[in-house]
């Protein structure tokens, strides 16, 4: 019996993997280069967390968790996202004792049980970014522009900012009962799902990607009508913020974030080449989050983004993910002699760190220059019978044909 991928799944092969670890560099380096240090997280964590953080309501906690219990009885879950786990470690190990800016991100897998299709699967990727404790309008738009400079490096170029406020608890509390007001007449019309939202979290229902609950949405009062003189003054500041970062931008209403626990800013970068996937990263700020997973009244802000629609809109774009992983050095050895000098040779340069490839089943100069071309190598090191008597090795470019001869004891210092 051949066994088979999980649905949902798919393996990430060597002709493909220099892409990841090519988005990864770009991405470490841009969140680097605004001083935010990597966090590793578990893959699992107490289920609770997630329903805490996450909320109840979401489509994440109702339907898409992997659950499952220990040997103990214990209800753990398959992370859906990275926020929570992040906050979880933040209390947890009082990252915020010696510095009230506490800037991180992470990368690694997540899990949802989800309708598998183009770009959306039930393990996928994602990086983040996550800033503790400033709640400066400043910090919102630094941490957009993060992303955006991010997308900027990659070399994608046609993708538009949307950005709205969901405002703070007092406002969120007041535009809730506005939408309840609006959609209570269309409740037979909204879907199952709409209709459980619209009793608990209402502000979801704009979320709704079905087409008839779409529709009634499109003329739902406004979040902005309803903020308050606080919400409304910083969402206006981010604006200035971000017009001095010089990141373009469109204030859309609509935007609520699929997440219970965002407050005022909240923002998505879209792919204006795709369909209804069209997220590449979105995110927002979550003042009260800390606290309500036990830590301190501490403000923060972050993304998200997926691996896998950034590929799919690089390579739509037709863009580089750099050099192809191809051997920077083939070596060629004639004879047994140059074989046995050869393997040392190479021991010696893969420890100084160069990529060298060698394949003990080829035998004759052919085959190996063969072998070379196959795999795209920069250049060959020749080492026969007549270059072990002058203790030299023939160097080639391979583009070129360009050769020349390295005394072997200076080979590892060229």
């Amino acid at each position: 019996m051949a066994y088979t991928l999980p649905r949902g799944t798919y393996d990430i092969l060597p002709q493909d993997s220099y892409k990841w670890q090519y988005i990864q560099k770009i991405f470490r380096e841009t969140a680097k280069a605004y001083n935010f240090k990597e966090i590793v997280t578990p893959i699992f964590e107490k289920a609770d967390l997630f329903e805490r953080s996450v909320g109840d309501t979401t489509d994440i906690v109702q339907k898409e968790m992997y659950k499952f219990s220990d040997k103990k009885g214990r209800s753990f879950a398959l992370r859906p996202e990275g926020t929570a786990s992040v906050v979880r470690s933040f209390v947890q190990n009082n990252l915020g004792k010696f510095d009230n800016n506490v800037k991180l991100f992470y990368i690694g897998p997540m899990f949802r049980y989800d309708r598998p299709q183009k770009g959306r699967y039930r393990q996928f990727y994602q990086y983040g970014v996550e800033y503790f404790g400033n709640d400066h309008p400043y910090v919102d738009a630094e941490v957009i522009s993060l992303g955006y400079n991010f997308l900027k490096k990659l070399g994608l170029s046609n993708f538009s900012l949307e950005i709205n406020s969901i405002g703070n608890k007092k406002s969120s509390e007041k535009y809730n009962k506005v939408l309840i007001e609006y959609f209570t007449p269309y409740y037979n019309e909204l879907c199952p799902d709409c209709q459980s939202r619209l009793e608990r979290n209402p502000k979801r229902v704009l979320d709704c990607k079905v087409p008839t609950c779409k529709k009634i949405a499109q003329d739902a009062p406004s979040m902005l009508q309803y903020l308050d003189e606080e919400s409304s003054k910083h969402f206006e500041e981010v604006q200035s913020y971000l017009s001095l970062l010089e990141i373009p931008y469109v204030v859309n209403p609509k935007i609520v974030r699929g997440l219970d626990y965002y407050t005022k800013t909240a923002f998505e970068i879209i792919n204006n080449n795709l369909g209804a996937q069209n997220a590449l990263l979105g995110g927002g700020r979550y003042d009260g989050l800390v606290k309500e997973l036990g830590g301190k009244d501490v403000s923060a802000i972050g993304f998200a983004g997926g691996f896998e629609r950034l590929i799919f809109s690089m390579e739509q774009e037709n863009l580089s993910f750099g050099d192809l992983p191809n051997p920077k050095y083939y070596f060629v050895a004639i004879g047994e002699e140059a074989r046995k000098k050869a393997i040392v040779l190479i021991n010696q340069m893969r420890m100084m760190g160069y990529d060298v490839e060698f394949l003990i089943d080829k035998i004759s100069m052919k085959s190996q220059m063969k072998a070379a071309n196959k795999l795209g190598a920069k250049y060959t090191l020749i080492l026969g019978e007549d270059e072990l008597s002058k203790n030299v090795v023939v160097k080639k470019n391979m583009e070129t044909g360009e050769q020349i001869e390295i005394k072997i004891s200076k080979l590892l210092e060229k």
